[in-house]
């Protein structure tokens, strides 16, 4: 399995993206880019970690590549933002794609290029690509959030 690793704002919409796509074995929520060693959840929240929420994927190579993992991290979120997607605003919700090897960061730099090129954003593209750091998993709570919540809304509607 390969693994690449994305923030595009509040990891709980991200992961439920990637989820979603053919190929993505796995994906947790957690954090990385950012100082602090074993950040917590109200560490990050704070903005002064240097943190970003991000997405773990692994994926089958044979099945999706990173060229596709990255059309749905462009499609997913306004790369054009600056510390924010949408209402949330801080340091944590920037977009950047974190590299794991030489080869996915000339990837990255690439489409980075060709999505600032198209035209098609109005500001230029404000996403960071930054070598892979280590990965802090965030409280079990956050893991698969939507779906969690989805199943805790239905249940209430059964009784």
């Amino acid at each position: 399995m390969a693994k690449a690793m994305f923030a595009a704002g509040c990891f709980w919409g991200v992961e439920e993206i990637f989820r979603k796509v053919p190929g993505v074995t796995d994906v947790a929520v957690g954090y990385s880019g950012g100082s602090a060693s074993s950040p917590t959840d109200d560490d990050v929240r704070t903005g002064r970690t240097g943190h970003a929420e991000v997405v773990l994927i692994e994926f089958d190579q044979r099945k999706v590549d990173y060229d596709e993992l990255l059309e749905v991290f462009w499609e997913s979120h306004d790369p054009t933002q600056v510390n924010r997607q949408g209402a949330d605003v801080g340091s944590q919700y920037r977009s950047a794609i974190f590299t794991f090897d030489a080869d996915q960061e000339a990837v990255a730099r690439e489409s980075k290029h060709g999505h600032d090129a198209s035209g098609r954003y109005a500001r230029p593209i404000a996403t960071e690509i930054l070598p892979a750091g280590p990965f802090w998993r965030a409280a079990e709570f956050h893991q698969r959030y939507h779906a969690k919540r989805q199943a805790a809304l239905a249940d209430e509607t059964a009784h």
